[in-house]
């Protein structure tokens, strides 16, 4: 029987996985092809990847601080809520608005601050948007205004939204795919203490002054935190730092990262478009961001509700009840310090030998995917039954580590796709969370009102484990399928044919 095939043709080898060093000599050529310049060597001093560990951990340490400040601000008004209800003649629902509009400023902030850190690097836009939240912050309480506090909440979490948006794109410029859970680590070593400290600081401010001093103090906090960022960072973009690099050495740049004024409009339509349409046109971002909005909504809810239940079922004060919050913060400086470490030991053992890819990280996710439920198991009939209050904190630690494991891992596999779009990446996949934070704490009191807190706890457990639970196994076996969906040519992670 005749056949087509050459009789002298061989068959291929099969392609060997590129080592370290074809990696970063791979890099090298895409940044040439990409930005019109490159490193000089992979091991570059001017290149991120290579600073002295030194400056990584204090440039991710500030940034750190200032997201500890946003996050603190979001939750330092939930002990002083029934004082701000009293002296703005509101009801309960409207002071839940005014609490939760926070989150809605979250969710519209990501995609300027995304665009213009990627036009013109991470510092500036830090800065400013730093510089907007101490404004906006400093004038909710002026004047006592329920329509003032509303706008002011909003456009203060626009601005805190940069500690959100760049963070973990800042900590991904500096630090490589299997350094990503040590990296995370030190960002999250200060923000995870914002929902412990936030409601302690409120409600110590509130029981010794006026209320209107807790937005005050975190104003004053933050113009310290961004003076010391004016001073100790740098900028770590890459594509902005070669593009600086290309101008100094006379290179010719390509048309996309030239700075002028005929085509900066173009360019920032392109860029504020880019979210957008990762979110439309990449299935992977959709799941991101659906997994991630129920996870963050989850969380704020328990988050609004959590003084209440100690004030109301166990008849503790307003400073008492807020100390509680500590619980909160214990389990997610567990999840960020010792499951960053294992979340990069998980992925180097598993990518040992061979080429790394996103899929990696699931394995890490699945404790995080089931502790979840069981802890609001445990926190909501703790409370249901009043038995002793440090049952019912255990259960907000074990929610707590689940929470911020699922979170690692998604935001770990994102970066992983998406590199230096990865602020971008993040504005998409976050702005359902914010938008269900925005609208979850606005009913919590009513489903527990009820529910209880054991049937309402349940109801969450149940809808998170129905809709959460199959989906490590299917990011596991078609998570490569699902993020080649979308991409333009399917090669570039951050290319949706802008």
């Amino acid at each position: 029987m005749e056949t087509s095939e050459d009789p002298e043709k061989k068959p291929e080898a099969p392609q060997e996985p590129l080592d370290e060093q074809d990696v970063a000599h791979e890099r090298l050529r895409a940044l040439e092809r990409n930005y019109g310049s490159t490193w000089d060597s992979p091991t570059d001093p001017e290149d991120p990847y290579n600073w002295p560990s030194l400056r990584k951990i204090s440039i991710g340490l500030v940034f750190s601080f200032g997201h500890l400040v946003t996050l603190m601000s979001a939750s330092m008004i939930a002990a002083a809520l029934k004082d701000i209800e009293r002296d703005l003649s509101i009801d309960a629902t409207t002071a839940q608005i005014i609490f939760s509009t926070y989150f809605l400023g979250l969710a519209l902030g990501p995609f300027p601050i995304a665009a213009w850190s990627e036009m013109g690097g991470r510092k500036q836009v830090w800065l400013f948007a730093n510089a907007w939240f101490i404004l906006w912050n400093a004038l909710c309480p002026v004047g006592r205004s329920k329509g003032l506090m509303v706008a002011g909440r909003l456009m203060t979490g626009v601005g805190a939204s940069a500690g959100i948006t760049l963070t973990g794109p800042v900590m991904a410029d500096m630090y490589r795919n299997e350094d990503r859970g040590k990296s995370l680590a030190i960002a999250s070593f200060l923000p995870y203490l914002g929902p412990a400290l936030g409601p302690i600081l409120g409600g110590v401010v509130s029981h010794l002054v006026d209320w209107p001093w807790i937005f005050w103090i975190m104003s004053i906090i933050n113009a310290a935190v961004t003076l010391l960022g004016l001073v100790c960072i740098r900028e770590t973009y890459t594509p902005e730092l070669l593009r600086r690099k290309a101008i100094a050495t006379g290179s010719q740049l390509p048309a996309a990262e030239k700075h002028n004024s005929s085509a900066f409009i173009p360019k920032l339509r392109s860029h504020l478009a880019r979210p957008f349409l990762l979110l439309m046109k990449r299935p992977v971002i959709q799941v991101m961001a659906f997994l991630l909005a129920l996870d963050f909504a989850v969380y704020t809810f328990l988050l609004s509700t959590f003084a209440m239940l100690y004030m109301q079922r166990y008849g503790q004060s307003q400073f008492i009840s807020s100390l509680h919050y500590l619980s909160i913060s214990v389990g997610f400086t567990v999840a960020a310090q010792v499951g960053g470490r294992a979340m990069d030991a998980i992925y180097s053992r598993l990518s040992r030998g061979k080429n790394g890819r996103p899929e990696l990280r699931i394995p890490y996710m699945v404790p995080g995917v089931l502790l979840i439920p069981a802890g609001l198991l445990w926190y909501g009939w703790s409370a249901q039954a009043r038995v002793h209050w440090a049952s019912v904190d255990a259960g907000a630690v074990v929610f707590t580590v689940g929470s911020l494991i699922v979170s690692q891992a998604l935001f770990a596999y994102q970066l992983d796709e998406f590199a230096e779009h990865g602020a971008s990446a993040n504005a998409a996949s976050r702005v359902f969370s914010n938008l269900l934070a925005f609208v979850f704490p606005i009913f919590a009191p009513r489903l527990y009102d009820g529910l209880g807190f054991g049937w309402g706890n349940s109801l969450l457990a149940g809808v998170w484990f129905v809709l959460v639970g199959p989906m490590p196994v299917l990011l596991w076996f078609w998570g490569e399928r699902l993020r080649a969906l979308g991409r333009k040519g399917g090669e570039n992670p951050g290319a949706v044919g802008l």
